[in-house]
């Protein structure tokens, strides 16, 4: 499994250059750099796929023919990948044919380039696709994970393609007493960590084309099948209150509660964080839009958030509870 993309990236985007021949690695990392780029490299495919998962690029450009692997199970396997499968692929190679140019393009690579192939094009094309790629993604800066547009460009793929999906709404309860006892630096490490539980869940679990995006603060998203969703959220659940407990500082895990100031100056108490996931089926609704799928997921939500314990529920009816504490709020 590939490391998720929340770490915090330089200022500079990310490229990396997989490719066999040291002279034409050597003289694409001169041109990169030179037009301000960081560059890392890979002389094969399977250092490749080691150097995507340590450093998370922004860009490939990926060779064709290299040992060990070849740049077209490189970009299959990162385009199966959830964590990698947005990053943006240019194929590079001296084969031309179109056919050639075909194969790649079928497995995921956004774009192709023909050796020999001038400076100017090369870098035309990696700027394009950039911007491309930051348009599309519009990433959440903590987690990395896609925002509001790309979210509701999704969902509205999803509901005019007229194929079966299931939307679900996470949002962590208690997030805000968590944030306001222990700080926002702690907080962020909170949200970290339920972006980490979400995304192993869905690419473990879930299809080779299931989402995950943030909607901001304790509010996650991910889109995936039916046959899919409940498997993925027990998951998420599970595993959320296994490392859940790890946030809190050893007398709060003794105490099994934290108490924050409330708005009137007394003290509250709060039990450990939890997670409510709100499921909305499309084969249970006539989907026509996607405001009515983020009505239903809200008013899901609202019921699931009432439930003691963390709980996934889909049409009013609970899922997977757990009953340890009472919720208070978030």
């Amino acid at each position: 499994m590939y490391s998720p993309f929340w770490k915090e990236k330089c200022l500079k985007q990310r490229i990396l250059i997989a490719e066999d021949d040291t002279n034409i690695r050597h003289v694409l990392k001169i041109q990169l750099e030179g037009a301000g780029y960081e560059v890392i490299t890979a002389a094969d495919g399977i250092r490749a796929l080691e150097e995507v998962a340590r450093q998370a690029p922004d860009l490939i450009l990926l060779d064709i023919m290299m040992p060990k692997m070849d740049g077209y199970e490189v970009c299959r396997r990162l385009k199966a990948d959830f964590h990698t499968s947005k990053v943006p692929i240019i194929m590079l190679t001296a084969k031309s044919t179109e056919n050639d140019k075909v194969d790649g393009l079928e497995i995921g690579a956004n774009d192709y380039l023909t050796k020999p192939y001038s400076s100017k094009e090369l870098l035309a094309r990696v700027k394009g696709l950039l911007q491309w790629s930051s348009s599309e993604r519009q990433a959440n800066p903590l987690t990395g994970l896609p925002g509001n547009i790309s979210i509701e460009k999704e969902l509205k793929s999803r509901v005019e393609s007229g194929e079966p999906f299931v939307f679900a709404m996470c949002d962590v309860d208690s997030f805000k007493a968590y944030n306001d006892r222990y700080g926002y630096a702690r907080g962020d490490q909170g949200i970290r960590m339920t972006a980490s539980v979400i995304t192993d869940a869905v690419q473990e679990l879930g299809n080779g084309h299931d989402f995950v995006g943030h909607i901001g603060g304790d509010d996650f998203v991910f889109i995936t099948t039916p046959d899919k969703a409940d498997l993925i959220g027990e998951r998420i659940v599970a595993d959320f209150e296994r490392r859940v407990g790890f946030l809190y500082d050893e007398a709060d895990r003794r105490k099994g509660y934290i108490e924050v100031e409330n708005r009137k100056g007394g003290m509250e108490r709060f039990g450990p964080m939890t997670i409510t996931i709100a499921l909305v089926d499309s084969q249970s609704h006539k989907i026509e839009h996607v405001a009515q799928v983020s009505a239903i997921a809200a008013e899901l939500k609202a019921y699931g958030k009432s439930l003691p314990g963390s709980a996934v529920v889909k049409e009013r009816r609970t899922t997977h509870e757990r009953v340890p504490e009472t919720k208070t709020g978030t």
